[in-house]
């Protein structure tokens, strides 16, 4: 029984360089965009009116601490999503990017383009809900 030819098996090498262009960019836009993260919330603000205003310094402490929490949590998103953008590469190596985990079908290109990570199809994603 041969299977038929209209329904592909996996992306083709060069979509899979196209993909993995799309990705590489993404890590490097995603790794300046941590770097942001961490310096504020590692190094708070340079522009502090700490010394300047002592009458306001708890209510900047105040804001310095729920900025440097805020900061802290996009940061660890942010390193999740590298991580998850590696791990595509890896797929990519395998030349299994791109296929549902749960399907084993095709994930839509355009989706894959949206979200270059994912590993579900939507008729996956769906059903989860």
């Amino acid at each position: 029984m041969n299977m038929s030819t209209d329904e592909q098996v996996r992306y083709s090498d060069e979509e899979l360089q196209e993909f993995k262009e799309l990705i590489e960019d993404k890590i490097e836009k995603a790794q300046k965009q941590l770097a942001l993260y961490e310096n504020a919330y590692k190094n708070g603000s340079s522009n502090d009116t700490e010394d300047t205003a002592p009458t306001f310094k708890s209510f900047d402490d105040g804001s310095n601490t729920l900025s440097k929490e805020a900061n802290s949590q996009l940061a660890i998103r942010q390193e999740k999503f590298i991580r998850d953008l590696k791990n595509a590469l890896v797929r990519i190596e395998n030349k299994t990017y791109g296929i549902c985990r749960v399907t084993g079908k095709l994930i839509n290109k355009e989706r894959l383009k949206l979200v270059p990570h994912a590993t579900l199809s939507i008729e996956a994603k769906n059903k989860q809900k």
